[in-house]
C-alpha cells in the first residue's frame, strides 16, 4: 500500500464533528496535526493519520494510562512504535482512550454504532476512531482481549501479531508474558502496511497477496456455551461462506479447557508485579477493578505461577500440532454484540486462549448480530507465520460481507 494524500482541513473537520459524541481521544491538537502533515518525511505511510492508545508514550501529548494517578504525565520521548511510524511518514492524530492500565475500568468512549453500548476495551478509542474514519490506523495493545474485542464490537479489522513481533519500549506493562502491540484498521491492507513498518526496524516492501487456505479449522473453543446469538450467527455464516471455497472442519478443543484459568493466573501475578508502586503508593486512586486484579495476583504463589507457565508452554506445543493439519483457524472474537456501557466493556473469554498461545490473529468485520451490531470473527495462524495469516485474511475478507458503517457516517 502506498501513501495517500489527505486534505487536512477535511479530516480535521471530520474529527471535530464526531469527537464530541464518540469521545475517542484523550488529547488531539489540530494545529499540530496540520503542521505534522506538512513536515512528515516521505515514506510508505505518508498522509496516514494514527491514533495512539494512551498507554503508549508520546513526546508531544500527555500519557495518562487511563489513570488519574498519571493525569498530565509526559514522557521524555516517543515509544518505539510511534518513532517507527513517524519515520515512515505517518502523522499522529493524538492519544486515544484506554481503560485504566489497559484493564477493565472504562473511559468515556462510545460505540459508533450505538452510543449506549461499549466500544470494548481496553483499546476503546483506537477502535472507535478507526470505525468513524477519524484515523487510518489505531495503535492498540492486547494482554487478554484488549484489541480483538473492540475490533469486533466496532466493526473494524484488528491485528494482534505473534507475541514479541513489535517492540514494547515506551509501553506501560500489565502482564509482560502477554503484552503485545497491534493495530486496528479499516481493512487488512492497511494492517499489512502498518506491519511492514512496525515489524522493522526498517520498513520492508510487502509482497503479500490473497491466498486461500487449503483447510480451515472451526474452533468454537471450550467456552462456546458463553457465545450469544450474535456470535453463533457470525460463526455459522463464516463457516457457510468459507466452506463454499475450501475445506472446512470442526476442531475439537477440549484439551485447551484450562487455558483461560492459566491466562488469568499468569496475568494476575504479573500485574501485581508491574503495578506494585501504584498499589502501594496510590491505592486509593486505583479503581476497584485494578485493586482486585492486583490483590488476586498477590495471593498467587511463585510455585503456582511457574506451574501455570509450564502448562502454558505445553499447550503452545499442542497448538503447533493443530497447524500440521490446518492452515488457518477461525474462532469467535467476542461473546456477541457489544453490551451496554453500564454492563462494562465485555468479556475477554474468547481471546484468553489465543493470547496465552502467542498466536497471531486477525479479527475480520462484515457480519452482524440480531441487533444489527457488528460481530467479528478471529482468523488465526501458526506462531511466527504472520505474513501467511495476512494472505489468508485477505482471502477471507474478500468473501465476507462489506464491513458495516456507523449510521453517523451515512447521515
Amino acid at each position: 500500500m502506498t501513501g495517500q494524500t489527505i486534505d487536512p482541513t477535511a479530516r480535521l473537520a471530520h474529527i471535530a464533528r464526531f469527537e464530541p459524541e464518540i469521545r475517542a481521544f484523550t488529547a488531539c491538537d489540530p494545529a499540530r496535526i496540520e503542521a505534522d502533515l506538512r513536515t512528515a518525511p516521505p515514506g510508505p505511510l505518508s498522509g496516514r493519520l494514527v491514533g495512539v492508545k494512551d498507554i503508549i508514550d508520546t513526546a508531544h501529548y500527555p500519557t495518562g494510562y487511563g489513570s488519574d494517578i498519571y493525569a498530565g504525565h509526559r514522557a521524555t520521548g516517543d515509544a518505539a512504535c510511534v518513532a517507527l511510524l513517524r519515520a515512515a511518514g505517518a502523522t499522529m492524530a493524538g492519544k486515544t482512550v484506554t481503560t485504566e492500565f489497559a484493564f477493565f475500568r472504562p473511559g468515556p468512549t462510545t460505540n459508533p454504532f450505538d452510543p449506549a453500548r461499549t466500544p470494548g476495551g481496553s483499546s476503546s478509542g483506537s477502535a472507535a476512531a478507526v470505525a468513524m474514519g477519524m484515523v487510518d490506523i489505531g495503535i492498540a495493545s492486547q494482554t487478554a482481549a484488549s484489541l480483538t474485542r473492540p475490533a469486533s464490537y466496532c466493526g473494524v479489522v484488528g491485528f494482534k501479531p505473534t507475541y514479541g513481533r513489535y517492540a514494547l519500549s515506551g509501553v506501560k506493562a500489565l502482564g509482560p508474558s502477554f503484552d503485545a502491540l497491534g493495530t486496528i484498521t479499516p481493512d487488512v491492507a492497511t494492517a499489512i502496511a502498518a506491519d511492514a513498518v512496525l515489524a522493522g526496524p526498517v520498513p520492508a516492501a510487502s509482497t503479500i497477496v490473497p491466498r486461500a487456505p487449503a483447510r480451515i479449522g472451526i474452533c468454537r473453543t471450550p467456552w462456546w456455551h458463553e457465545a450469544e446469538d450474535g456470535t453463533r450467527m457470525a460463526m455459522a455464516e463464516a463457516e457457510r461462506i468459507f466452506s463454499a471455497h475450501t475445506t472446512v472442519e470442526m476442531v475439537e478443543m477440549d484439551e485447551f479447557a484450562a487455558a483461560a484459568d492459566l491466562h488469568i493466573t499468569i496475568m494476575s501475578f504479573e500485574a501485581a508485579q508491574a503495578l506494585a508502586w501504584e498499589y502501594q503508593a496510590r491505592r486509593e486512586t486505583c479503581s476497584p477493578q485494578i485493586v482486585g486484579l492486583i490483590e488476586a495476583g498477590r495471593a498467587i504463589t511463585r510455585a503456582t505461577y511457574e506451574h501455570a507457565q509450564n502448562e502454558a508452554a505445553r499447550l503452545r506445543t499442542r497448538a503447533a500440532a493443530l497447524f500440521t493439519r490446518y492452515d488457518m483457524l477461525v474462532a469467535p472474537a467476542a461473546p456477541g454484540e457489544a453490551p451496554l456501557r453500564t454492563q462494562g466493556t465485555g468479556s475477554p473469554i474468547f481471546s484468553r486462549l489465543w493470547t496465552l498461545l502467542y498466536l497471531p490473529t486477525v479479527t475480520l468485520p462484515g457480519l452482524v448480530g440480531p441487533l444489527n451490531m457488528p460481530v467479528g470473527i478471529q482468523c488465526l495462524g501458526p506462531h511466527g507465520a504472520d505474513e501467511t495469516l495476512f494472505e489468508h485474511a485477505l482471502w477471507a475478507e474478500a468473501l465476507l460481507p462489506t464491513r458495516p458503517l456507523p449510521s453517523l457516517l451515512k447521515s
